[in-house]
């Protein structure tokens, strides 16, 4: 079968309008550059449907591994294009701005290769317990099984969220598993499995040892973002002030001049006291500086005589 090019459809023009209605500067780069892919490989794919589409039997058994990687990128149609990158826009833009443009790019690559993984071993899994082949040769294409997962994600970050799965409304705990059932319930020709291998893939990342396995990999990396790592209030103005130089806090002794809180505000009020002429101020109009001021060292005598008045009382 001859590689084709596909021509401009309804769904990809509906696509094209609804990315055109968010505008290109707010959709962040990782986000952008997957759709434009997409978009791309719909019009010109690399091969035919037939030689990207994962199963068991093409992967395994012929070992052509190459669809781990092509698969997730091809489409059947304008439509599957159109409500897959629709659905990554908004999740794109949400998750992208949340886990920084690195990490997510890792993350797209990693659930992408992975999930065609799951999808196969559970492929085999029915294979071995229902005793049915036929299962080793179901072929799935489409980025399907990656939204899953980034919608596991989403939920995730985003807890005690409501979401409308078909116009019910459902906890984001259990959208993608309700999504999953109705989605196959509608559309018996989607791939079960594909969508579970995504929503398998996102729990292992959100509550399984695929993040730190991830920080693993890339701690060696020294431009990857960790993740989910509370960011510095300060440090957003290295980069605007290249010739700042972080200095430590000075020590709390270096701001109290060693005083307790009751002799702060004891030293406060007699400050206060002197530079209104009470007590002891100068008589020369001698200006105070800013902040506690220091009454002379015979003072400190006065001080004590006053804290004895108080206990003849």
């Amino acid at each position: 079968m001859e590689r084709r090019q596909r021509g401009v459809s309804a769904g990809l023009l509906l696509l094209l309008y609804q990315i055109s209605q968010v505008g290109l500067q707010n959709i962040p780069s990782v986000t952008l550059g997957v759709l434009v892919l997409n978009i791309f490989l719909f019009l010109s794919p690399l091969k035919p449907l037939a030689e990207v589409c994962l199963s068991v039997h093409e992967a395994v058994h012929r070992k052509d591994w190459q669809r781990l990687l092509l698969s997730p990128f091809h489409h059947a149609d304008d439509w599957h294009l159109y409500y897959n990158m629709l659905s990554m826009l908004w999740k794109g833009i949400m998750l992208e701005r949340k886990l920084k443009s690195i990490w997510f790019a890792y993350i797209i690559t990693v659930f992408s290769v992975l999930i065609g993984v799951v999808y196969m071993v559970l492929e085999v899994l029915l294979v071995i317990i229902l005793d049915d082949p036929s299962y080793g040769m179901n072929c799935c294409v489409g980025f399907s099984g990656v939204l899953f997962a980034l919608k596991v994600l989403n939920n995730h970050y985003n807890p005690g969220r409501v979401s409308s799965v078909f116009g019910l409304p459902i906890s984001s705990n259990y959208a993608c598993w309700v999504e999953l059932v109705a989605i196959h319930l509608i559309s018996p020709g989607t791939s079960f499995a594909g969508h579970l291998s995504g929503i398998l893939v996102g729990l292992m990342y959100t509550m399984g040892p695929l993040k730190k396995i991830m920080r693993a990999c890339a701690a060696g990396i020294s431009f990857f973002t960790q993740p989910d790592r509370p960011r510095d209030y300060y440090s957003g103005y290295y980069g605007y002030y290249p010739d700042y130089q972080y200095r430590p806090p000075r020590s709390y002794f270096d701001y109290t001049g060693g005083l307790t809180e009751e002799e702060q505000l004891e030293r406060a009020v007699l400050n206060s006291l002197n530079e209104r002429g009470f007590g002891g101020g100068t008589h020369n109009n001698e200006q105070r500086p800013y902040g506690f001021w220091f009454p002379p060292e015979n003072s400190e005598e006065d001080m004590r005589r006053r804290r004895l008045r108080r206990f003849d009382r």
